[in-house]
């Protein structure tokens, strides 16, 4: 839904311009940022109580900050500077999931040519939220905990993506809290977009999962199955066991006929 929106208009146009995006995802470009545009997210979300947003400027951010509006005040979320940090993203609590308004300031430019303030976002219902403020954090809703057996069952049939494989090599990068797990894939048992995809030189498949650095991941032997979410456009890991504990769990589930859905075991 929304996999994008294009905006522009003439320098003569009212000072604060307004849109309105109606979907839980998408996108939202500003070219030639002047003065201000107000954004206001309203998806269908009767049943949350609660939502999570978050904000992923695009790596070419230029030329606007991005406030949160709370109770008639702007709230900085987003500054010019920060949109240049690569995979950084932005989230804060929405306590009115309903209409979620975003206002961004175009900075103040003599030539605004060449400059478009875009960004990704994403609502993410019924996670976990860092307080009553927003906190500038990878993405909120990734648990280091390990997943107990209810919830590994659940995950290879809700996560949007599942694979078999090992860990290639994990990388720290502490300037934007986040580790990288490289893993060499033995089979995609289900993936919703082309992460995990086929090296043309040596025929392996392979893939990137994000998650936080304070899971503290480590490369370790054996195979795993990996699953987890996709979020602007990235794999973010979710529950990963070893590959023969998770069929010891399954296998037992299944003869109780706990299952929540089938896997291939084959």
């Amino acid at each position: 839904c929304c996999p994008g929106s294009g905006l522009s208009w003439e320098p003569r146009s009212r000072a604060v311009e307004q849109v309105h995006l109606r979907c839980t995802e998408g996108s939202l470009e500003w070219m030639y940022p002047a003065r201000a545009l107000r954004v206001v997210l309203e998806p269908n979300l009767s049943s949350a109580r609660h939502t999570t947003v978050c904000i992923k400027p695009a790596s070419d951010f230029q030329g606007a900050n991005i406030y949160v509006e709370r109770a008639g005040q702007l709230h900085l979320l987003l500054s010019e500077a920060e949109g240049a940090r690569p995979h950084h993203v932005s989230c804060f609590s929405a306590h009115r999931p309903q209409r979620v308004a975003l206002f961004l300031q175009a900075s103040p430019q003599r030539d605004i040519s060449r400059r478009t303030a875009s960004f990704q976002y994403e609502l993410l219902s019924n996670q976990s939220t860092a307080g009553p403020d927003f906190k500038k954090v990878a993405l909120v809703e990734v648990m280091c905990r390990p997943c107990d057996n209810v919830e590994l069952l659940m995950a290879i049939c809700s996560s949007d993506f599942v694979v078999k494989g090992s860990i290639r090599n994990v990388s720290h990068d502490s300037e934007n809290h986040m580790s990288q797990v490289d893993v060499r894939v033995q089979r995609v048992y289900r993936q919703k977009n082309r992460i995990f995809r086929q090296d043309e030189g040596s025929g392996e498949w392979r893939g990137p999962i994000r998650t936080l650095l304070q899971c503290k991941v480590k490369k370790g032997g054996g195979d795993f199955l990996f699953t987890g979410n996709e979020h602007f456009g990235e794999a973010w890991l979710g529950c990963a066991p070893r590959f023969k504990d998770f069929m010891f769990v399954y296998r037992a589930a299944r003869e109780r006929g706990a299952n929540p859905c089938e896997f291939e075991l084959n």
